[in-house]
C-alpha cells in the first residue's frame, strides 16, 4: 500500500513557527514606560503575526502554531472585551470616538495569537515568562535606586536618549502626576509603576520561589515589595497582597505565611516613619474606615463621587452604556457635585475607576454580561484543564485574576494602555493553559 501524504503542518518544526513570538512580547513589555513606542510595537507585532498566518496557511502549515484549544480560547477572550465595545458605539455620547475605538481595537485580536505563540510550548515558555520576571525585577531594583538616590537610572538613560533625539525632555514639570512617588522608569508623568509591578509580580514571585525556595521568593517578595509601597498607589497594594498571599501560601504553608503577613505589615508600617509619601498616603486612607461617604470620597480621592456619577450613567443608559470612552462625554450630566471643585483637580472624571462600573457605564448590561461570558470560559478551561496545564498556565493566571479583582479600584480598561495589559495576560493565560507542553 502507498505511503499516505505527510500532515503538511509537520513540515514545519513547532518551535519554528513561532519562534520570534516571546521577542514580539518581551519587546511591548519592556517598552510600557514609552507607550507610544510600546503601542507602535504591538501593532508591528500584530502584523507580523498576520503576515505569518497567512504565509503559514498558504503552505498548509497553520497548525504548526496554536491548537485548536489555544485559538478558540483566545479568540473568545478578545471578543468578550470587543463585541461590548461594539454594540456600546451604536449610541454613544461620543460616536467619532467610540468607533475609532471599536476598528483599532481589532489590532489585538493577532496581537493576541502572538502573545499565545509565544508561551505555545515549554521552551518559548520559559523564556516569556523568565524576560517578564527579569523586567519586574529590574524595574524593581531601580525603583530601589531611585529611593536611595532619588533619580531612576533606567528613566534618567531614556530622559537622556529623549533629549539627544528630539531636544526635549520626556517629562516636562508641568505634566508631574503624583509629585513625591517613586516611579522608578516609568517617571514623574507616568506613574504607573505600582499597578504594572503589582501586575507583572507573580511571573517574579513564583520564578524566585521554584527556583530558590523560599529565601529566593522572600527576597523578590521584599523588593518588589518596597518598590511598589514607594510608587504610592493604593489599588497596587492590595494587587500585591493577593499575590503574596497567593504565592506564599502554597510555598509557606500556612503558619509561615502568617508570620510572613504580620512581617509585612510591620515592614509597612516601618517604611512608613522613615517615607513621607507612604506615611502620608496610610494618613489619607485612615478615615474611610469610618463608614461615611463623605470620608470615603475624602480618602479615595474623589472616587465615591466618580462611582456616584458612574451609576447615574447605568441608569440613563442601562442597555449598552455610554460607550467607550465615553465617560468623560456623559460625566457632566451625572457629576453628583456639578459645579465643585473636584478632589482630582481640574476637569472632567475621565473613567470609572472600577472595573464592573466601567463596563456598566461605558458598555452597560450587554457588555457586563459578555465580559461574564468570558470570564466563565477562561474559568471552564481551567477547570477542566490538567494539573500540568494548571501548573504552566498558574504565573499568567494569577496575573490576570489579581489585575481584574473587583474589589479594587483599577486604571481604565478601554484606554489603549491598560487594554494591552488586560489582554496580553489573557493571551498569556490561554496560551499556556493550552500548550502543547513539548520541548
Amino acid at each position: 500500500m502507498a505511503n499516505l501524504p505527510a500532515d503538511p503542518s509537520s513540515r514545519i518544526p513547532v518551535p519554528l513557527a513561532g519562534r520570534w513570538a516571546p521577542a514580539w512580547v518581551l519587546a511591548f513589555v519592556a517598552l510600557w514606560p514609552l507607550p507610544g513606542i510600546a503601542e507602535a510595537v504591538l501593532v508591528l507585532a500584530a502584523l507580523f503575526a498576520v503576515v505569518r498566518l497567512l504565509q503559514l496557511r498558504m503552505r498548509g502549515a497553520i497548525g504548526a502554531t496554536l491548537g485548536v484549544p489555544a485559538w478558540a480560547l483566545t479568540s473568545v477572550l478578545f471578543l468578550a472585551y470587543w463585541l461590548p465595545q461594539l454594540l456600546s458605539a451604536l449610541d454613544a455620547q461620543a460616536p467619532g470616538r467610540a468607533l475609532g475605538k471599536v476598528a483599532g481595537g481589532l489590532r489585538y485580536l493577532p496581537f493576541m495569537w502572538l502573545v499565545a505563540m509565544a508561551v505555545a510550548n515549554d521552551a518559548r515558555r520559559r523564556v516569556t515568562f523568565t524576560g517578564l520576571a527579569v523586567i519586574a525585577g529590574i524595574w524593581s531594583l531601580d525603583a530601589l535606586l531611585q529611593m536611595l538616590s532619588a533619580t531612576s537610572p533606567l528613566f534618567w538613560s531614556l530622559d537622556q536618549l529623549k533629549q539627544l533625539v528630539s531636544g526635549h525632555a520626556l517629562c516636562l514639570p508641568q505634566d508631574v502626576a503624583g509629585p513625591g512617588r517613586v516611579n522608578g522608569v516609568f517617571g514623574a508623568c507616568n506613574p504607573k509603576l505600582g499597578q504594572v509591578l503589582a501586575s507583572l509580580s507573580p511571573f517574579l514571585l513564583l520564578l524566585a520561589g521554584q527556583r530558590w525556595g523560599r529565601a529566593g521568593w522572600a527576597v523578590a517578595a521584599l523588593f518588589a515589595g518596597i518598590a511598589i509601597l514607594l510608587a504610592g498607589s493604593r489599588a497596587s497594594w492590595i494587587t500585591y497582597a493577593l499575590v503574596l498571599l497567593f504565592t506564599g501560601w502554597r510555598l509557606l504553608g500556612a503558619r509561615w505565611m502568617v508570620l510572613a503577613m504580620l512581617a509585612a505589615v510591620l515592614g509597612v508600617a516601618a517604611l512608613g516613619t522613615g517615607s513621607t509619601q507612604v506615611r502620608e498616603r496610610i494618613a489619607a486612607t485612615l478615615p474611610a474606615l469610618s463608614g461615611k461617604a463623605a470620608d470615603i470620597n475624602a480618602a479615595s480621592a474623589g472616587r465615591g463621587r466618580i462611582w456616584s456619577g458612574a451609576l447615574c450613567m447605568v441608569r440613563e443608559h442601562p442597555v449598552n452604556g455610554v460607550g467607550v470612552r465615553g465617560f468623560r462625554d456623559a460625566w457632566p450630566e451625572c457629576d453628583p457635585a456639578h459645579g465643585q471643585g473636584a478632589e482630582w483637580g481640574d476637569g472632567p472624571a475621565l473613567h470609572a475607576h472600577q472595573l464592573v462600573l466601567e463596563i456598566l457605564s461605558e458598555t452597560g448590561l450587554l457588555g457586563l454580561s459578555l465580559w461574564l461570558m468570558g470570564a466563565a470560559m477562561a474559568w471552564r478551561a481551567w477547570r477542566y484543564a490538567d494539573v500540568a496545564a494548571r501548573e504552566r498556565a498558574r504565573p499568567a493566571a494569577l496575573a490576570l485574576l489579581v489585575t481584574v479583582f473587583p474589589l479594587n479600584t483599577h486604571l481604565a480598561f478601554h484606554s489603549a494602555f491598560w487594554g494591552g495589559v488586560l489582554l496580553l495576560l489573557a493571551a498569556l493565560y490561554a496560551g499556556a493553559l493550552t500548550a502543547r507542553g513539548e520541548e
